[in-house]
């Protein structure tokens, strides 16, 4: 499913005027219609109620023009609050103030601060605000009169229907212009925006509609968006159904290279989360000294001690060792509780640049990367990266602060530049692949701010690429389900406390609940 930026939504807008000929009017029409049938499903007690409807004089106060029109039809009481003067409206939404006074729908000019303060009284008392102040088009910071505005409109706790998206958000990044309206349900038009569905625009926008107004899909084609939202019917179509006739050896094998002293845990969960993707064998690659501690917690994993230097960290020793092991692996995933330390990187390093079978490298293997990224172009085989936003900024070489204000970006710049696909975590992770194409994931929630999760998505996603999964299909695959699995648990257990080994064995059942048998 396409996600749009503004600027492509603009593209799409003006050549379906301009070149297929269906008139700005109609689209506006059809937007305020479509909007209007959505408040009546959101809000059902409206005809009771009270209905202000604050309009910019572009084209989202038009759309806000028209669903004032579609109230009045039904009876609701509608107050329209300008904040321009009529003569400063233009084109489209001209056209549609100017059908507001024979209808005798009341249209308040507020272009200042003091209209607003002489509209005050009336202002509070409405009992539901329809958002048409901005638009898709805002990038700059909401300033002066429109963020008192703004903050007023907050402030009364009345519920907030938004127009397209809720004023004061990046359409593109899903950040706030230093102030933006909390809407509990917003209507959008033709396609989501990327600021939909990133956070924290997702926590702004509410309850997301999407309105067909009569943009033919080949406008979209021409355009050709680069971003996309992870959906059930998709990942469902990622999934192959496995033969009758499978064996543990045509299901694949994973070779895991994790753990040091005290960081056990992420190496066990990481093997385990592979078989319960589906790999029909692990080997997990330890320290040898911890052997022995790891083996009873990975029942149905081989493990293989590697050799180290006595302080429970592997080195450069293991490097052959490893590289026979990969000889018949279809996926390594290296780096969950590997460590840091200079023999640790120097071994990181070496593995990648000789191993010949595709690659997810997660935690400390990232970490083992830093300064080294170039690594990365280096390698013989596809590479998937897992970071969350502080992994992610040591390697760009940025701020935690910088990758979160652009998240779409960050991932798609470094996938571009480094030929790797990059499963950048967080709420709504964004992937991103080398040839620039980014896929949004709203499943998951806050209860899954704990500590292994990340090592679960790892095995996961290493497990389906054993499986013969394309990189891309996997990390699409992994990302979705690891989230699923955290709803579901949200569900049955609560939204907080349960764990990453809760996550790991749920898996099974979320691919079923795919369709997977």
């Amino acid at each position: 499913m396409y996600i749009v930026t503004a600027g492509e939504m603009q593209t799409i807008d003006r050549q379906t005027i301009e070149s297929f000929g269906i008139p700005g009017r109609v689209l506006m029409e059809n937007a305020g219609l479509g909007a209007t049938r959505v408040l009546f499903d959101t809000f059902p007690g409206v005809t009771e109620k009270r209905v202000g409807i604050i309009a910019g004089r572009g084209n989202n106060g038009g759309d806000g023009f028209v669903i004032a029109r579609y109230l009045s039809h039904k009876g609701v009481d509608v107050t329209v609050y300008l904040l321009s003067t009529k003569d400063k409206v233009k084109g489209d939404a001209a056209s549609n103030l100017v059908l507001l006074e024979p209808l005798g729908i009341p249209v308040c000019e507020i272009p200042d601060r003091a209209a607003f303060n002489k509209h005050k009284s009336s202002l509070l008392h409405q009992n539901i605000w329809v958002d048409a102040i901005f638009g898709t088009g805002l990038n700059s910071e909401v300033k002066g009169f429109f963020r008192e505005i703004i903050e007023f409109v907050n402030s009364t706790g009345k519920p907030v229907f938004a127009v397209d998206i809720p004023s004061g958000l990046d359409a593109d990044t899903g950040r706030p212009c230093g102030v933006c309206v909390q809407a509990r349900a917003t209507a959008t038009f033709a396609y989501a925006k990327t600021g939909h569905h990133l956070f924290p625009g997702a926590d702004y926008t509410g309850t997301l509609s999407v309105i067909e107004i009569g943009i033919p899909p080949l406008m979209a084609e021409k355009v050709n968006p680069r971003q996309y939202l992870l959906t059930k019917k998709y990942i469902r179509s990622c999934l192959k159904p496995r033969p009758s006739d499978a064996h543990k050896g045509s299901a694949g094998h994973v070779l895991v290279v994790a753990g040091s002293i005290g960081k056990t845990g992420a190496a066990a969960m990481t093997a385990i989360s592979a078989m319960r993707a589906g790999a029909g064998l692990v080997t997990l690659g330890i320290p040898e000294s911890l052997n022995a501690a790891i083996e009873p917690m990975v029942l149905e994993t081989m493990t293989c001690p590697l050799p180290e230097k006595g302080d429970g960290m592997l080195d450069a020793s293991s490097f052959n060792i490893i590289m026979d092991l990969l000889s018949d692996k279809k996926c390594l995933a290296i780096g969950p509780g590997i460590g840091t330390t200079d023999s640790v990187k120097e071994l990181v390093r070496q593995i990648l640049q000789a191993c010949r079978v595709p690659v997810v490298i997660d935690a400390d293997g990232l970490n083992c990367l830093v300064g080294n990224v170039d690594i990365l172009n280096k390698m013989q085989a596809p590479v998937i990266v897992t970071p969350h936003p502080g992994e992610m900024a040591r390697l760009a070489e940025t701020t935690t602060t910088a990758v979160q204000s652009d998240r779409v970006t960050c991932a798609r710049k470094f996938a571009e530049s480094y030929n790797a696909h990059v499963v950048l975590k967080g709420a709504g992770t964004v992937i991103a692949h080398p040839d620039g194409r980014v896929f949004i994931n709203r499943t998951g929630n806050s209860g899954m701010a704990s500590g292994g999760m990340g090592d679960v998505l790892t095995g996961i996603i290493a497990g389906f690429v054993a499986q013969g999964y394309p990189p891309e299909s996997a990390a699409h695959t992994g990302v979705y389900l690891h989230g699923a699995a955290a709803d579901a648990l949200a569900k049955t257990a609560g939204p907080i406390g349960f764990l990453a080994s809760d996550i790991m064995a749920c898996i099974p059942e979320q691919i079923n609940c795919l369709g997977q048998v």
